[in-house]
């Protein structure tokens, strides 16, 4: 998948290995999604830092990926 491609880049750039990365198949295991109120796919859950953060659909943007996880500030 393209999104967890994605996701591995923007973590080894800008996390310097302080992540964890849990791919949870909702095909498989549906009830997964309850927990963290997932309602489309792809959806990216950011735990911590509190609070929790929600980034769903498209993460090919780098920058806007980052603002909206919270791990860079929005640009003016």
């Amino acid at each position: 998948l393209a999104a967890i491609t994605t996701l591995r880049r923007i973590c080894e750039d800008h996390l310097a290995g302080v992540d964890r990365i849990e791919v949870i198949d909702l095909l498989v295991n549906p009830r997964l999604a309850e927990g963290d109120q997932i309602i489309a796919i792809p959806t990216l859950v950011r735990k911590l830092p509190q609070p929790m953060r929600r980034i769903i659909g498209d993460l090919s943007d780098t920058e806007k990926t980052l603002v909206g996880l919270q791990l860079k500030p929005k640009p003016d």
